[in-house]
């Protein structure tokens, strides 16, 4: 039996044990991923946690489960505190980019032996986000990289992991904090790592503003910012913007004139 199967031959063993019609929350535990992989004599995967994070941000959730979901809603895994998760029932809401988007060229500053030695797309992602500052050109606030991967433990959640942690200052001089997600590859941007962001943030910088940001690769090499906000049915999309780092006289001064005509 490949990964994939032996994956989605678990999720749903947990998923069938403790579901019932009607539930809108089904929590279940690590063990459990022990208990059923042994009922299919299965080869468990080294990292246990590895079978919950590839459903969360890399796999959609098994057919048999994804079913029973209401129409305009969808299965999607919380954490509930250390070595549980919870199956949440919410509105089937894609974080995808807008393919309509108008595309800004910004001069790549990116080091070019940053790109050379660079392990995966993230960590180009995350490096070409950091060395344009485009948190800063995406916000408008002077932002500072203060850790990148930081793991640390929020209450009721469990351990978390952000990818990189900005903090900012404005005119006004009042301090925010900036959780960024970074996608590359085939893994998409999650729902639910936008609420743990935020809570490592509402836990850790009580007195920051905090607005949670995505960034993910497009085709032709454009890289996309989300900023999120809660809205009357969980997060959705603040604002989003498109981006392409270019050689500095790639930038024309006709696309400048566009740029000036936009609306801020």
């Amino acid at each position: 039996m490949s990964k994939s199967s032996t994956y989605a031959a678990i999720i749903e063993s947990i998923f069938r044990a403790w579901f019932r019609p009607g539930m809108r929350e089904v929590e279940f535990a690590r063990e459990d991923i022990v208990r059923f992989g042994n009922e299919h004599k299965v080869a468990l995967p080294k990292n246990l946690g590895d079978l919950v994070y590839s459903f969360r941000y890399r796999k959609d959730l098994p057919q048999s489960i994804r079913s029973t979901a209401g129409e305009g809603q969808a299965w999607i895994i919380r954490p509930a505190g250390r070595g549980r998760y919870r199956f949440v029932l919410v509105k089937d809401v894609p974080l995808l980019p807008n393919e309509n988007m108008a595309v800004t060229k910004i001069p790549d500053a990116t080091p070019g032996i940053i790109l050379r030695y660079s392990f995966n797309d993230e960590q180009a992602l995350l490096a070409k986000v950091r060395y344009n500052r485009l948190i800063d050109i995406f916000t408008g606030i002077t932002c500072y990289s203060l850790q990148n991967h930081l793991r640390t433990t929020v209450p009721t959640i469990g351990q978390v992991e952000i990818d990189e942690l900005y903090v900012g200052v404005d005119k006004r001089g009042v301090h925010y904090v900036f959780p960024v997600q970074a996608k590359g590859g085939a893994d998409k941007l999650s729902i639910v790592q936008v609420e743990q962001d935020a809570s490592v943030c509402s836990h850790r910088f009580p007195a920051l503003i905090c607005r949670p940001v995505a960034a993910q690769f497009m085709r032709d090499g454009v890289i996309v910012l989300f900023e999120f906000e809660n809205g009357e049915d969980g997060v959705v999309i603040a604002s989003e913007r498109h981006y392409r780092l270019v050689p500095q006289e790639d930038v024309t001064a006709d696309d400048l004139i566009v740029y000036g005509n936009r609306v801020p």
